[in-house]
């Protein structure tokens, strides 16, 4: 079957792919020992390609685990089988492939300076990619300054440099746009849309809400390890409240995880109501009759799902006093809590997500799924089962049907409390021509230029934690490797539509579960080496093999690959 990116528009409205790591019939018990990182795994292949240099010879790396208890991944296989070819060979059939490798967090390094760095914080710190722009200085806590590639395969950079800077503050961002000293800024404050409508000098665009705002516990911490509890605290939360004093129009309160244009959320669906009496009487059943006290960690980072962050965690404390529930507003620093939220040690805390891709796999599977994120603890095999099943099909309607059955477990076993779809903007000044806006909150800088300006400003909220974004998942982080580091294929400018980016041209096999790319001729990285296929191996082997000396990066969790593909090869054992 030849896939090619055509193809995807075919797919369901606003859906560009569907699917994901799927738990398939069991095959034979593997007979290959991959645990050791020492393994005989890493192979090379000479190239078969007529046209590729004879002297290439291909990194091959593959497990035999597939179906074997212990291994939840959907990875099997990733050939370089000649210098321009890379192909994926798969466990389960997985229709979104394309769509998570068009990614950010799948972004392709040099082979050489993997193995050079060791995959660590200097991949961090000084990353080397293929992108429209390279890192020039890092001022920590002070500026983000990155500088035209002029090598660079595509079209150049409008602007021969762009700097990010960052404040917490709305009002602050919009102070600066108003007055020259950035050229554009994220997340506009919720009371300043109607403000930057009116000034001739800036213009507003407006994002799509396809973000969700929770209130996250993790079940397996007292006393959220109680459903009850859990259950209490989304009946004691005024969702409407929140959304009508803290959010801008075009935000919803949220009855559901997925938002309404995510394919696989239920049309009509009711959660938990607010019933302050009845969540007393739950907590009192649930045996906390005069309720308890808790910390609700949080950051005090804007973000499109959250515009106002300390003053929704101050309302949500007053409202579960109501029911007895004392909290303590814990503000942490924006790395230290995604951190603790990743390695799942924080019990009770706000958190959110935007979309990475439209589809229901990158909502769910993410964070209910097999292999997802620990933020919940270790979630529920109910959830996961009608997940896996899902994310193996390629009919809708038929994905729709398990989805609806996932979303009323979701709300019956409550990991978290879904408060809000927020809507959000960024602005630009009148003059910057290209000025884009993502619902995947990916803007691309490279596009925009203001004429008689070498220098292109973008203010938005925080300092990127770290720019290796295998190991990240923040938006701040997110937004500045895409300008750095590219992915096989890319999303369009402001859509969400999958397009060619490093890989020219993709197809697969009949069943999904073999994705061969072509690779673009003539890429060069920053540091001057030529892209080829090693370079793609690698770059997803040290995420996929937890074992590998380069499965480091900055903390080295690499959300995104287990949550998306499954799980790890070779994972850590589980702490006691």
């Amino acid at each position: 079957m030849r896939t090619r990116f055509r193809w995807l528009a075919a797919l369901a409205a606003f859906s560009l792919l569907a699917g994901a790591c799927a738990d398939g019939d069991e095959t034979d018990e593997a007979t290959t020992d991959t645990t050791e990182a020492e393994d005989d795994s890493t192979e090379t292949t000479e190239a078969t390609d007529d046209e590729a240099d004879a002297d290439f010879e291909g990194l091959l790396f593959e497990t035999d685990q597939c179906g074997a208890e212990d291994y939840t991944g959907n990875f099997e296989r990733i050939e370089a089988v000649d210098a321009q070819t890379v192909t994926f060979s798969l466990c389960n059939p997985d229709v979104a492939f394309p769509s998570k490798v068009a990614f950010s967090a799948f972004g392709i390094f040099p082979e050489e300076y993997i193995e050079e760095t060791g995959g660590g914080l200097q991949l961090s710190e000084e990353p080397i990619g293929t992108g429209p722009y390279q890192l020039e200085e890092w001022d920590r806590g002070n500026e983000l300054v990155l500088s035209r590639y002029d090598d660079y395969w595509g079209d150049a950079a409008k602007s021969e440099t762009v700097v990010f800077r960052w404040s917490a503050e709305a009002a602050q961002r919009l102070v600066e746009l108003q007055s020259g000293s950035v050229d554009g800024i994220d997340n506009v404050g919720t009371e300043d849309f109607e403000t930057v409508r009116g000034d001739d000098n800036l213009q507003l665009l407006e994002r799509d809400p396809l973000n969700v705002f929770y209130v996250g516990f993790n079940v397996d911490i007292a006393p959220f390890d109680n459903e009850q509890v859990r259950q209490a605290v989304a009946m004691a939360i005024d969702k409407e409240r929140l959304v009508d004093n803290f959010y801008p129009a075009g935000s919803q309160a949220a009855e559901q995880f997925l938002p309404d244009a995510i394919p696989g959320a239920v049309e009509g669906f009711e959660g938990t109501t607010y019933d302050p009496e009845g969540a007393r009487a739950l907590l009192a059943e649930a045996g906390f009759p005069d309720g308890f006290d808790v910390d609700l960690s949080l950051r005090d980072v804007v973000r499109g799902y959250l515009p106002n962050p300390v003053p929704v965690a101050t309302d949500i404390q007053a409202q579960l006093a109501e029911v007895g529930i004392r909290v303590n507003v814990d503000v942490q620093e924006s790395g230290t809590f995604i951190d603790n939220a990743n390695a799942g040690t924080l019990p009770f805390y706000l958190l959110g997500w935007g979309a990475d891709y439209p589809d229901a796999t990158n909502f769910l599977d993410f964070h209910f799924g097999v292999g997802a994120s620990p933020q919940f603890g270790a979630g529920f095999e109910d959830i996961q089962a009608l997940l896996s099943e899902a994310a193996s099909l390629t009919d809708q309607d038929a994905r729709d049907e398990l989805y609806a059955e996932a979303a009323e477990l979701i709300d019956e076993h409550a990991p978290m409390v879904p408060v809000a779809h927020g809507g959000s903007a960024v602005a630009f000044k009148a003059d910057a021509d290209g000025a884009n806006v993502s619902p995947l909150s990916n803007e691309n800088m490279s596009v925009i230029g203001i004429e008689g300006q070498d220098t292109l400003v973008w203010l938005q909220n925080a300092e990127p934690i770290g720019l290796y974004c295998a190991d990240e998942t923040d938006g701040e982080s997110l937004r500045a490797c895409e300008q750095i580091n590219e992915s096989l294929l890319a999303y369009e400018v402001g859509g969400v539509e999958v397009i060619p980016a490093l890989a020219e041209d993709f197809e697969s096999n009949d069943d999904l579960t073999e994705w061969t790319f072509t690779l673009r001729e003539g890429v060069s990285f920053h540091d001057g080496s030529t892209l080829d296929a090693n370079d793609v191996v690698k770059s997803y082997q040290v995420q996929w093999d937890a074992a590998d000396p380069a499965h480091v990066g900055r903390v080295g969790d690499f959300t995104y690959f287990s949550a998306l593909f499954g799980g790890f090869l070779n994972p850590p054992p589980a702490e006691e």
